[in-house]
C-alpha cells in the first residue's frame, strides 16, 4: 500500500486507502483515555495536556546541546542542536518553529522533532520559543520568528553555521509561522532564506477548505480545536491577512523554493497543498507529498508511527539537497 504520493496539483489525490493501522491504535487509546475536548480547556490546561504527549518521545542524541537567549524588544529563548557532522564545521541552518495553534507547545514537545532533523540533514538546527496567544496575539510570534533568524544569521561563526545556507521550517502552526516569515523576509527586511520546510502548516486562517469539514472529527486535529487556536491567535486581525494566511497573500513570487508535507485525514490537507500549487503556479520550486492514512501531527508523533519517521528521513534529505554547499 502506498503511504506518500508526491502531489502536482491542488487536486491531487492518493488511492482511497484507510486509516494506518498505528494511527487508528493511537486514536483509540486516546479515546478510551477520555477527557474534554482540547477547545474547552484553558490555554494553561492546554498546554499542559499537549506536553504530556511529549512522553512517549525517544529523542536522537545530538552532538551538542544549547539554550540561549536572544536578545531583542522582547529577549525570546531558543535551543540550538548541532549534530556530529557539524562540529568545528561551517553547516547550513534550520529555523525551526514548533506546532500548537500558536497556543501551546514549547521547546520541549519541539524537542524530538529538532534533534531528528539535524541529524538527518546535517544542518545546526535553532528551535525558536516564541511567545504565545492568547497573552501574545500576532503578530507576536511572527516577530518572534524574524528576531531569532536575524540572530542566527548574524551570529554564524559562534553556532559553526554557514550563513549562505539558510532554510527556516516548522509544522501546523509553526508552518504558518515559517511561510509567514518568508513573506515578511521578502517584503520588508531579513535574512535571505534559501529553502521552507512546511509540513502540515496552516496556510488559511478562514478555515474555508473541504477537507477542514471532511476531516473535521475523529482525526486528533478537529475543526472545533482549529477555531479555538485561529480565535486566540488573531486578535483583531483579519483572517485573510497575508502575516497569519499565507496563501491570500497577493503574489508568492520570489519566495524560497519549498517542501510541503501533508496527511490525508487532515483538516489542513487542502489548504497545504493549496499553498503548495499556488507557490508552484508562481514560479517556486516545490515538491508536495502527502502521507496517505496519516493525521495531522503524525511526523512529531514518529516514535509511535513509522510514517513519521519515514517523513523526517524525506525532509532531512530535502534539506540536504537545497543548502548543499555551494
Amino acid at each position: 500500500m502506498m503511504r506518500a504520493a508526491s502531489l502536482e496539483g491542488p487536486d491531487g489525490r492518493g488511492d482511497d486507502v484507510p486509516l494506518h493501522p498505528q494511527v487508528k491504535s493511537l486514536l483509540d487509546g486516546l479515546a478510551q483515555a477520555g477527557g474534554p475536548p482540547m477547545a474547552e480547556l484553558s490555554p494553561t490546561d492546554a498546554r499542559t495536556l499537549f506536553k504530556g504527549l511529549t512522553a512517549f518521545d525517544q529523542p536522537e542524541e545530538v552532538a551538542r546541546v544549547d539554550d540561549r537567549l536572544v536578545p531583542g524588544p522582547v529577549d525570546v529563548p531558543v535551543r540550538v542542536y548541532t549534530p556530529a557532522t557539524a562540529v568545528g564545521g561551517d553547516a547550513p541552518l534550520l529555523l525551526w518553529l514548533h506546532g500548537g495553534g500558536w497556543v501551546i507547545g514549547d521547546l520541549d514537545t519541539a524537542d524530538a522533532t529538532a534533534r531528528a532533523l539535524a541529524n538527518r540533514s546535517g544542518a545546526v538546527v535553532v528551535s525558536v520559543d516564541y511567545r504565545l496567544a492568547p497573552e501574545h496575539p500576532a503578530p507576536a510570534a511572527l516577530d518572534d520568528a524574524l528576531v531569532a533568524l536575524t540572530w542566527a544569521v548574524e551570529n554564524a561563526e559562534l553556532l559553526g553555521v554557514d550563513a549562505s545556507r539558510v532554510a527556516v521550517g516548522g509544522d501546523s502552526a509553526g508552518g504558518n509561522l515559517a511561510a509567514a516569515l518568508c513573506l515578511r523576509v521578502r517584503d520588508e527586511f531579513g535574512p535571505d532564506i534559501d529553502f521552507q520546510l512546511l509540513v502540515y502548516p496552516v496556510t488559511d486562517c478562514t478555515l474555508s477548505h473541504p477537507s477542514m469539514d471532511e476531516n473535521a472529527e475523529g482525526y486528533f486535529l478537529t475543526k472545533d480545536t482549529m477555531v479555538w487556536f485561529v480565535g486566540h491567535y488573531l486578535g483583531g486581525i483579519d483572517p485573510k491577512d497575508p502575516s497569519v494566511s499565507p496563501l491570500h497573500a497577493d503574489s508568492l513570487e520570489g519566495l524560497p523554493p519549498a517542501f510541503v508535507i501533508t496527511a490525508e485525514f487532515d483538516p489542513l490537507r487542502d489548504e497545504g497543498e493549496a499553498y503548495a500549487a499556488a507557490l508552484r503556479e508562481a514560479g517556486v520550486a516545490v515538491e508536495a507529498v502527502r502521507y496517505d492514512g496519516q493525521i495531522h501531527g503524525f511526523v512529531g508523533l514518529a516514535s509511535l508511527i513509522d510514517d513519521g519517521g519515514l517523513a523526517l528521513d524525506r525532509a532531512g534529505i530535502a534539506l540536504q539537497l537545497a543548502l548543499a554547499a555551494r
